[in-house]
């Protein structure tokens, strides 16, 4: 089975993470709120662990919006939605620590923007 273009960018997004020391928790999960493309564990702040939530955004060249750019308030609520269904399931990461990451991969150019939003109170 051949991956398509956007699982391609999500696999280069996580190769890439890697090399920074983040662990992959969760590849694609997906809930009725929506999708997270990764889920990560970020060791690097000297404080404690982080969970990054990681959406990736694929562009080709002549796209009108930048990948990072996408990632709009209507997106932005169901990551969060998404986020907050992935700690139910799994309590043993509700503790932790927890951000929203973008990554945009454009022409083969890869930006990662690191706690790109936050999650709205409510």
């Amino acid at each position: 089975m051949t991956e398509t273009r956007g699982e391609q960018g999500e696999r280069q997004a996580e190769d890439w993470l890697h090399t920074r020391g983040l662990r992959t928790v969760v590849r694609n999960y997906q809930c009725r709120a929506g999708e997270i493309d990764l889920v990560m564990l970020d060791p690097n702040p000297t404080d404690t662990e982080v969970l990054a939530f990681v959406e990736v955004r694929l562009r080709g060249t002549g796209a009108y919006v930048d990948g990072i750019d996408s990632v709009d308030e209507h997106k932005q609520r169901r990551l969060v939605a998404a986020a907050r269904h992935f700690l139910m399931s799994h309590p043993e990461w509700s503790e932790h620590a927890c951000r929203f990451d973008v990554i945009g991969i454009s022409d083969g150019d890869l930006r990662w923007i690191p706690g790109a939003f936050d999650a709205a109170s409510d």
